[in-house]
């Protein structure tokens, strides 16, 4: 079984096949493999058998909507194959769907025995990650019920109970025991002279709690076909730069996955919507940092997302601590999960608030959208909630105390709360970690933005003129402090964060363009800061890398110490074209258009930060989402920053 995935992603259902089709079932390693519906495996073998034996693949699957692959029986040059099969999978709503047809090359009856052996583990994904923990799971049980069509796997523990259900048309000859638990689905089938049969099988997956009336789709055309009208729809009056046609065809791109990308949600009235998963295949869920950026780089062209994000953000933001102690009142939502280890509490992650900059994000996009849009009821309604992020932002959060937007490392959850939350990612030029609260630069441009936006609505909508001159007051004093504590004269340039005693951590990092997104430094700085960025240390020739090379702290191979991302990449470019750096923009747009173009015209989430002068292709980051949402809007967000140019 080769190490390579394909991903066949549709909303909150994802499946990741081997290059003939098959899920092995591996647990570990860079990626998961099997179907999975809200954070559990519920496929996790799959594996297609020909007369007892593994069949050679012709044509592996291909990266797409649908995964085709042609396999034949294992053979010589003197013996050509007995007949051809060609399997084609995709994934619906909690689905999965395969058409298994097997052609006979022989000018006689043949009779062939197919098999596929068939699991279902419910294996949450986060014991599927390489972080070596274990979870204890008291009185779990799983079973198996041979249908008159198929068999049905169940899951059960305590109130928690989840199903997955395979049935085949026609019917299997035998349902097997293997003596591992999976099942052994059987066909003899009879070939006419050159004669093709063809097989359907269906997989519906009910994650527990999910009672909802779900058909599987008839054939992986019809999900195809489905699909397709989501992209339309997605992209429907969007104008594509004509004069770029590789940036044409990377916002082309970027918005079908977006479509791909939508998952369920529910407002603050428990009304039912669709905003931006993170990513695929480990963040397939509501994050809210991510959705909120990705909403913000679509905004222009498509500000649906948007509304939609900040409804589900509103519907899910802390009215008090409740059970951790990061959920204080007003705080918008880092990531919400609905699998086995959320539901019983065994990671955090069921609603986790470990987030310094979702919050300010949110009323970033609230701004944004009602700037662009005049939706003035969207804004009102969302008054309270604005007003509690406000208020968590100057209390809790600790603009009014520390004078900044402050976290600490989070036991058991996130070191880091900002963006580069990887351990380790805020660090100094050595390498060295910060020590106690950390402030971290581009938060606190985040929370200038915020709170100027925020006074616009409040005047604009609210009628609320104290309240919007208080804020600019305070967005005023930020600008003023930030400047003066996180500027480092002997290297023009401002530190990637402070520690908890207010000295400069002193590592020279992308998140300075953030500044520039948020309009936090003066033009003088901003102009030195923005023509820095472009020098050959950061800027890779696919994008400027999150940290310097040179550094003690940079490896080109680190997730967030010397890696290219595109979206921190598009805030760059907005951030440029903001203090009139149009040069450097572009500078920055092509080099990521390139990529995208090297790449099939999709941006994954992350790229190493090789240079191009020694290496002519974007080398990819091992362990990157293949589809992020916030990459997938990116190339929209360059469209923004310099137009088709």
């Amino acid at each position: 079984m080769t190490d390579r995935h394909h991903l066949l992603v549709h909303g909150s259902t994802f499946a990741a096949v081997g290059d003939r089709g098959d899920i092995s079932g591996v647990r570990g390693g860079g990626s998961p493999d099997g179907l999975f519906v809200r954070d559990a495996r519920h496929l996790s073998r799959w594996q297609l058998t020909v007369d007892g034996a593994v069949p050679e693949v012709l044509t592996p699957v291909a990266d797409g909507d649908a995964a085709r692959c042609v396999l034949v029986p294992r053979g010589g040059r003197l013996e050509p194959p007995a007949h051809t099969l060609f399997r084609e999978q995709a994934v619906g709503d909690s689905s999965f769907v395969e058409v298994l047809r097997v052609t006979s090359n022989r000018p006689v009856p043949t009779t062939v025995r197919l098999a596929v052996t068939a699991d279902a583990d419910f294996t949450d994904q986060f014991e599927l990650r390489s972080d070596h923990r274990t979870y204890v799971k008291a009185g779990a049980v799983r079973t198996r019920q041979v249908l008159d069509d198929g068999i049905e796997f169940t899951y059960r523990r305590a109130e928690w109970c989840s199903r997955t259900s395979i049935t085949a048309d026609p019917a299997p000859d035998a349902v097997e025991e293997t003596g591992t638990g999976a099942r052994r689905l059987v066909w003899t089938l009879d070939l006419a002279p050159h004669g093709t049969t063809e097989l359907v099988l269906r997989v519906i997956a009910r994650p527990h709690g999910d009672r909802r009336a779900l058909r599987v789709p008839r054939s992986p055309a019809a999900v195809n076909e489905q699909l397709l009208q989501l992209e339309g729809a997605f992209a429907e009056g969007v104008a594509f730069p004509t004069g770029w046609p590789e940036l044409a065809a990377a916002c082309a791109r970027g918005l079908a996955d977006l479509a791909a990308l939508q998952i369920p949600a529910a407002g603050p009235d428990g009304e039912e919507l669709r905003v931006p998963a993170a990513g695929a295949p480990w963040f397939l869920a509501l994050l809210g940092r991510d959705a909120l950026l990705t909403s913000l780089f679509a905004l222009p062209y498509r500000p649906g997302p948007a509304a939609a994000t900040l409804l589900a953000l509103a519907a899910t933001q802390a009215t008090g601590r409740g059970l951790s102690p990061l959920a204080q009142p007003g705080k918008i939502v880092h990531e919400v999960r609905h699998g086995e280890l959320a539901h019983f509490g065994q990671v955090p992650f069921g609603r986790y608030y470990g987030s310094v900059d979702a919050t300010p994000l949110f009323l970033i996009l609230l701004g944004a959208y009602v700037e662009l849009t005049g939706d003035t009821a969207l804004a009102r309604r969302l008054e309270p909630h604005a007003r509690a992020a406000v208020g968590w932002m100057l209390d809790h959060g600790g603009l009014t105390s520390r004078g900044y937007l402050v976290y600490r490392a989070d036991e058991g959850g996130l070191a880091n709360q900002n963006w580069k939350d990887s351990p380790g990612a805020i660090c100094c030029a050595d390498g060295t970690r910060p020590t106690g609260a950390v402030m971290a630069a581009g938060a606190q441009g985040y929370a200038y933005d915020a709170l100027r936006r925020t006074a616009g609505v409040a005047r604009a909508v609210w009628s609320d003129q104290t309240y919007a001159a208080l804020l600019e007051q305070a967005a005023a004093d930020l600008r003023d402090r930030f400047q003066r504590d996180f500027w480092m004269p002997e290297r023009s340039f401002p530190a990637l964060a402070l520690d908890g005693a207010g000295q400069q951590v002193d590592a020279l990092a992308s998140d300075a363009g953030h500044l520039l997104w948020s309009g936090l430094l003066d033009k003088e700085y901003g102009e030195v800061v923005g023509r820095r960025l472009l020098e050959p240390d950061f800027f890779s020739g696919w994008g400027v890398r999150t940290l310097a090379a040179g550094q003690p702290a940079y490896h080109p191979l680190s997730y967030h110490r010397g890696s290219v991302w595109p979206h921190d990449n598009a805030l760059i470019a907005l951030g440029l074209a903001r203090y009139g750096l149009h040069d450097e923009a572009r500078t920055v747009a092509h080099a990521l258009v390139d990529a995208a173009t090297a790449t099939g015209h999709r941006l994954p989430e992350v790229l190493a930060g090789y240079g191009r002068d020694t290496h002519p292709e974007p080398v990819p980051y091992p362990h990157a989402c293949v589809r992020e949402s916030r990459s997938a809007a990116a190339p929209l967000a360059l469209l923004t920053a310099v137009g088709g140019a």
